[in-house]
């Protein structure tokens, strides 16, 4: 409602005084304040706030009349009256200037615009020349104890107990009355007043007293302490005239103050507390309203020390009060009591190192103009410590201390409901301070923006957490640009509009939240955000000669003002009218009022204007769809239609009166009404989901009267008249029944005229703030699946609930309430002992904030058994990306305020709560969730009402939802045995191994060894394991050394070496083998056993995965179960189901292709006409194709010297590669044509220089001395062939990882499974060289050459390696059916472009390394580190190991 905002200013007073203020009174605009100080009168004026006039009363008259204790202004500010010690009334004129019409000049920089722009109305920004004249003073002959100004009287109280009528400007003997307070019958109402109880006032005194126009009467503090009201039976007051009503049971009251829009009467107590009372319109009783108490539960430090209460002071437009104590300290409450600030605790009461301050003592208070200021006058102690503190510090402060006046302004900034109520059905925040504007609008550039959309509040609060809102989800695109930050849109009102027409009275803002409009004294400005400037009046009489009286509203591109009319030209002249309103009274004004709708993208003048004139005065005005409704000040409401023109060539809009209600019946004093509002909401039985309510119907009229909310059905009793039958033209709208009270102490009314099928309840709904006691929500309720509403049921429910931020905005679709809230800084910029402002003080910012409101409702509708329409309810908003938090939220405050309750509870709602969550699929993680945020001692409670937390466990496993289960399992540990514990989390584990969970596999095997160790008492920690990076998942062998020192010699030997080669790294299962716990071996288990399953499931890859993830000795294992579960069974399914696993195509044979020529006739080939047009493997091993063996060079060279000489190919690849075109002379080979260079571009293939190319039988022989290759159209087909024929590069480092592991494992049968895939020859060449060794069992032996009958066309390279296996001897393998190594130089001589290295000729199908790198052949391509070659250059290296560190392997 009212927020602080930055530091407070300190006014200083040009005068040199020894004197202090004490005292400071406003007048009726608020435009001057009459300063007091023992002797002297001050006059300063609001903008700019300096001084105009001071009167200084001489010595002896100073002796005579005592000195000065209080004033009070003439309502016309023509007169200020003075009450002195000495019971002395003087009074002063307030005259004019004269000539010197102005005080203060403004100085422009030289070239200002403001000049140019407004001539003649420069002086406004400056204070006028005013002088005081003492009048003959009146003597009362007793102390005065308090003023009060009525129209033409002034009231004076007193200490012997009389009430004293004078007349302002008569004095004489006949303008004056004295009623003494004895004679005035007071009585407990009205009822009873003339035979009732009477109070016996004698020796009683009024202490202080307050008019309160709405309830024509005085509310008065008596000397004893007692509270009346005292009401004048007539027009004139006279003595028995005079009622007075007393309330019981109050005798410490100290100040009173009055709320004439909500006809409140608040009185300060010695307690420390306001009592708010209100008087009951049948018997005249003072009846207490609410109470507005500093409560312990924030303030638990200050309770019942801030002394009593010293003054109590409303603002201007009555919406808040402002309250301070004896003891001192600030204290900010809305009018029904909702507490906004308090300058008592946090960073008010403490400096930056947590000392307490002492509170600011305040002797004199006062709102300012429009409230954007609080006027405040320290006690003079406080003043005199400060300035003894400023005089100990030389000259560090340039005013010197007897030129402070001691006035200090607080700046503050408020919501536009305030005054202008009819913002209420917008969807946006606005506040208004006096010179900009605050929105939560986004910048229409970024609304669809949501890369900054998140919510930063206090989860505390029931406030959403950080959700990125989802561009494809159902949000409403409002919610991300409204919920986006926590800063503000500030626009900055344009100086020249605020020179002339200070203070900003209202301000208003269209549905989009794109354009604003402000209205100050005149005229009116508005502001787009797309073009980000202001649009002002060019002709400025215009402007001077309309004052917006009812407040300001958007209606598409149109500003809808209702305004009075100056018409007189004499009124330039008297521009500052509300200013100085005695500098007018001499000119005649001829007013006229009109409704003005003002286009947007038009001039702002009245030419493009549609003016219609009214009847009376409009104080409000509201919209809703194609309607504007009007208050006026005869107490009638009057709707009008709104219909845009299209005939003219400017947008222009016709206005109609639609119809007139009176309602003088029911208000009392027009002033009493707070806001009106047209809505589509009803009560009658139309009301059905079947046939959805009019949203587009005005229905309804809601008139906020003094806090209670009316409404004003339309009356459909009489006979009804179907719409189709009659005419738009002779439609007559339907009249208005009686009206209803729906609500009390009512602030504000939210209402919305969008419908939405989908979310009826809540758009369909009345929201309404009620101070104190939170919001409250007119809820509709619908039968549900259309069936007829039962008679007994009500149509509509009001359901009150509590939030913890003062709501400004509702957001219907998203279930938010959107509000603002004071934060404070403190500055530690200055210390020492003087302190500024700036250390007295933290420094306020307002700050946006939100909250959700809908677990509030679910819980209030399942309280009044309501449930079904709860379920619909929260079924409609499921959606809503906080609804998961919404029902925690209901579960934790229900479970929170039952389990700690003292008292049993009878019929408790957490079951309820329980049943009605299990409607929702998030059921499982809400209990647990909330269990986990609350304490352990309340566990049992609620798992009493919501189930066994095993059984909830045991229906998250069978759900597949493995995290949330885990969180069962930590409960679970809380509350079970150790041995429950243990079986559930290997119920888990088993699961989460099967289906890959990592993670959570490593979060369940410390938990296992947690429990094994005894560690009870607290959940697991956090883990420290590494998480999976985007290596692929084999980051956990980048700490293994791999030797490379395993030469040749020992397969030479025949010796199969089984010992690892490399060492693992000191992980979990490391340390486990040390300690030889049980509780690890029960790990262990479950890791083997599952390593098991997945190798008997053919299931490498998750093998591999499995391995990668928990750091599993995967070839340790693999060894022990070499002969076990490391057969292979079955190598066709076994082929098939790693083709699959990891994506692998099955060979392929391009259709085009029957024989190619060869360029000599040393080689032939034979292709059988049948093509392999499946892709299975069956059919592959079946066929009958038949490829002759090539005939392969013969050399002197064995197979194990390309073995070590293989190893120089790569120290010699990059220099070889420059001397390609070297004459060299071997003899042909045959190689395959592939790409080796991972972008499979296929003009890097033309490097290779000396290839030949063999794709499923198509042979091609390339004489060796051929320097350049020219591709045919049949070797490009080749070339895509072979591409097709490979898999993806994810896969193969994969496989060669496996490949590796199987090796070293000494698994020969899985090795040549791989190596098939692979097309390797190498692999089989390596494993026929193992199977001499003895460890190797006959079995595999004879399981080998069972599983080789397939493949021919591959293994026709292997034809030799292949005819050993099937004569079953041990034979040295033939030299000659290996390349020599002359040729494998020849080979890396003919590398790929960047370095890469070409297919070895044993490589029939191509099968590249991973990295790149010619390998030796007993080394398996995997992920190894090893260092690229010298020679290629840095970049490509780069660009590998960066291909090679984005896969993950996680897919199982």
């Amino acid at each position: 409602m009212y927020f602080l905002t930055g530091w407070p200013r300190r006014l200083l007073c040009p005068l040199r005084s020894a004197e202090e203020p004490f005292h400071i009174q406003p007048s009726s605009q608020r435009f001057y304040f009459a300063l007091l100080s023992e002797t002297q009168l001050s006059v300063w004026f609001s903008r700019p706030s300096v001084l105009i006039v001071s009167y200084i009363e001489s010595a002896k008259a100073a002796a005579q009349f005592g000195f000065y204790q209080k004033a009070e202004w003439k309502p016309d500010d023509s007169m200020v009256a003075v009450a002195t010690a000495n019971g002395y009334i003087l009074l002063f004129d307030v005259l004019g200037g004269g000539e010197e019409k102005y005080l203060y000049e403004p100085v422009y920089p030289k070239g200002s615009p403001r000049v140019k722009v407004t001539p003649g109305y420069k002086e406004e920004q400056c204070a006028p020349a005013l002088s005081l004249e003492m009048k003959k003073p009146v003597d009362l002959e007793a102390p005065i104890t308090s003023l009060q100004t009525l129209q033409e009287d002034l009231l004076v109280c007193t200490a012997d107990g009389y009430l004293h009528v004078l007349h302002w400007d008569g004095l004489g003997s006949n303008g004056r009355k004295a009623i003494c307070l004895t004679t005035i019958p007071f009585s407990l109402d009205l009822q009873s007043a003339r035979g009732g109880p009477s109070l016996d006032l004698e020796g009683v005194y009024i202490r202080s007293m307050e008019y309160c126009l709405t309830l024509d009467g005085f509310a008065v503090v008596l000397s004893d302490g007692r509270l009346g009201f005292i009401t004048p039976l007539s027009s004139s007051i006279t003595a028995d005239q005079l009622q007075g009503v007393w309330a019981a049971d109050v005798t410490d009251g100290t100040c009173v103050a009055v709320n004439n829009k909500y006809r409140l009467m608040t009185f300060g107590c010695a307690s420390g507390s306001v009592l708010v009372y209100m008087i009951d319109t049948t018997t005249g009783s003072m009846q207490l309203s609410h109470k507005l108490e500093l409560t312990p539960k924030h303030y638990p430090d200050i309770y019942n020390k801030t002394g009593g209460v010293k003054l109590i002071c409303w603002s201007p437009d009555y919406s808040v009060v402002m309250v301070t104590w004896e003891c001192g300290g600030l204290s900010l409450w809305s009018v029904f009591g909702a507490h906004l600030i308090c300058t008592l605790g946090e960073d008010f009461a403490h400096h930056s190192d947590g000392t307490k301050k002492d509170p600011l003592k305040i002797s004199s208070m006062s709102w300012g103009a429009e409230g954007y200021h609080l006027w405040v006058i320290p006690s003079r102690q406080e003043r005199r410590k400060q300035e003894s503190e400023e005089q100990d510090v030389e000259m560090i402060s340039p005013p010197h201390p007897s030129l402070q006046a001691g006035i200090l302004q607080f700046h503050f900034i408020k919501s536009a409901l305030t005054v202008n109520p009819c913002t209420s059905n917008q969807e946006q925040v606005l506040l208004h301070g006096e010179d900009r504007l605050y929105l939560t609008c986004g910048d229409p550039t970024q609304i669809h923006s949501t890369s900054d959309a998140h919510t930063n509040l206090h989860p505390r609060d029931g406030s959403p957490l950080h959700h990125p809102p989802n561009p494809d989800s159902s949000l409403s695109q409002g919610l991300s640009t409204l919920l986006g930050h926590k800063h503000w849109h500030v626009v900055q009102i344009h100086s020249t509009y605020l020179e002339s027409n200070w203070p900003i009275r209202f301000a208003a803002i269209d549905t989009a939240g794109q354009c604003m409009a402000v209205a100050g004294r005149r005229g009116f400005a508005h502001y787009s955000l797309f073009t980000r400037k202001w649009k002002l009046f060019g002709n400025i009489t215009q402007e001077q000669n309309m004052t917006v009286t009812g407040g300001l509203a958007w209606w598409k591109d149109f500003v809808v003002v209702a305004c009075y009319n100056f018409t007189d030209q004499q009124e330039q002249v008297t521009v500052a009218e509300l200013a100085s309103l005695f500098l007018v009274s001499s000119v005649s004004e001829v007013l006229f009022v009109s409704l003005r709708l003002y286009q947007r993208s038009s001039n702002l003048d009245n030419a493009f204007a549609s003016v219609t004139k009214l009847h009376s005065d409009t104080l409000l005005l509201n919209v809703f769809r194609d309607m504007v409704i009007l208050f006026r000040a005869d107490c009638s409401i009057c709707l009008y239609s709104i219909e845009k023109r299209n005939d003219s060539p400017t947008p222009s809009v016709s206005v109609e009166l639609l119809q007139e209600v009176s309602m003088s019946r029911y208000i009392p004093h027009p002033a009493l009404v707070v806001s009106v509002t047209l809505t589509s909401v009803r009560t009658e039985t139309g009301i059905s989901l079947k046939a959805p309510q009019q949203a587009c119907m005005a229905e309804s009229i809601m008139l906020n009267l003094a806090g209670q909310l009316i409404m004003l059905q339309r009356d459909r009793s009489g006979p009804q008249v179907r719409d189709k039958e009659t005419p738009a033209v002779n439609k007559k709208l339907l009249p208005f029944c009686p009206p209803v009270v729906l609500a009390q102490c009512v602030e504000n009314v939210w209402t919305t005229c969008r419908s939405n099928k989908k979310k009826r309840h809540l758009l369909e709904a009345l929201w309404l703030s009620c101070g104190e006691a939170g919001m409250k929500v007119w809820l509709p309720l619908f039968p549900r699946d259309h069936r007829k509403p039962h008679s007994f049921l009500s149509r509509r429910i009001m359901l009150p609930f509590h939030i913890n931020i003062y709501p400004l905005a509702v957001l219907f679709e998203d279930a938010l309430v959107l509000g603002a809230t004071n934060e404070t800084v403190l500055y530690d910029g200055l210390q020492g002992s003087s302190e500024p402002l700036e250390a007295l003080f933290p420094y306020c910012t307002v700050e946006r904030t939100s909250q959700i409101y809908l677990h509030h409702i679910l819980r209030q509708l399942l309280v009044r058994n309501l449930g079904e329409q709860a379920l619909m309810l929260a079924q409609s908003c499921a959606a809503l990306p906080y609804f998961p938090h919404v029902l925690e939220l209901m579960v934790h405050v229900v479970l929170e305020e039952e389990a700690t309750s003292r008292e049993p509870i009878p019929d408790p709602l957490l079951p309820t709560v329980a049943k009605f969550i299990t409607e929702f699929p998030l059921f499982l993680q809400t209990i647990v969730h909330c269990a986990r945020k609350t304490e352990y001692a309340l566990w049992n409670y609620l798992f009493a009402a919501v189930g066994n937390p095993k059984d909830l466990f045991e229906e998250c496993l069978m759900a597949q939802d493995l995290d949330t289960a885990a969180s069962y399992l930590i409960i679970l540990q809380n509350m079970e045995v150790p041995a429950v514990s243990r079986q559930h989390a290997t119920l888990l584990f088993n699961t989460a191994l099967e289906q890959g969970k990592w993670d959570l596999c490593r979060h369940m095997i410390r938990f296992l060894k947690a429990i094994g160790s005894g560690e009870m008492e607290s959940p697991p920690p956090t883990p420290s394991t590494q998480e999976p990076s985007s290596t692929g998942g084999f980051e956990f062998f980048r700490n293994r050394s791999i030797s490379l020192s395993q030469s040749a010699d020992s397969i030479s030997t025949g010796k199969f070496n089984l010992q690892k080669t490399f060492s693992m790294p000191s992980g979990s299962s490391a340390k486990g083998r040390d300690v030889e716990c049980a509780e690890n071996m029960y790990i262990d288990m479950m890791l083997w056993r599952h390593a098991r399953h997945l190798l008997e499931q053919v299931r490498l890859r998750d093998l591999g995965c499995f391995s990668a993830q928990l750091g599993f000795e995967l070839i340790g294992w693999l060894c022990r179960e070499r002969n076990r579960v490391a057969r292979v069974d079955d190598f066709v399914s076994a082929l098939k189901k790693l083709h699959k696993d990891f994506l692998w195509p099955f060979p392929v044979i391009p259709v085009g292709s029957l024989s190619s020529p060869l360029r000599n006739g040393r080689c032939r080939s034979v292709l059988s006409t049948q093509l392999l047009k499946s892709q299975s493997a069956d059919s592959l091993l079946n066929s009958d194709m038949d490829t002759a063996p090539p005939s392969t060079a013969t050399a002197n060279h064995t197979w194990m010297d390309g073995l070590e000489q293989s190893t120089k190919d790569m120290d010699t690849a990059s220099s070889a590669h420059s001397n390609q075109n070297s004459p060299q002379t071997h003899d042909a080979f045959l190689s395959l044509l592939t790409n080796k260079v991972e972008e499979y571009s296929v003009g890097s293939a033309t490097d290779l220089t000396e290839t030949s190319s063999v794709v499923d039988g198509d042979w091609t022989m390339v004489d060796e001395n051929s320097s350049t290759l020219s591709l045919s159209q049949t070797e490009l087909e080749h070339i895509s062939m072979e591409l097709a024929n490979k898999g993806p590069h994810k896969s193969q480092v994969q496989l060669r990882y496996l490949l590796h592991v199987f090796m070293e494992a000494g698994c020969l049968e899985w090795c040549v499974v791989i190596g098939l895939i692979l097309r390797d020859a190498n692999v089989i060449k390596q494993v026929i060289s193992f199977l001499d060794c003895p460890e190797v069992p006959p079995e595999t032996s004879q399981s080998l050459r069972n599983g080789f009958l397939g493949y021919k066309p591959f293994l026709n390279l292997i034809q030799p390696q292949l005819q050993q296996l099937l004569d079953s001897t041990a034979e040295q393998v033939q030299p000659e059916a290996f390349q020599p190594a002359s040729q494998s130089c020849k080979l890396a001589a003919s590398e790929g472009p960047g370095g890469v290295s070409a297919p070895r000729p044993e490589d029939s199908r191509g099968g590249p390394a991973p990295l790149g790198l010619a390998l030796p052949a007993l080394e398996p391509a995997g992920v190894f580190s090893r260092p690229p070659p010298e020679d290629s250059p840095p970049e490509q290296t780069e660009e590998q190991r960066e291909e090679e560190g984005n896969y993950d392997c996680t897919l199982s």
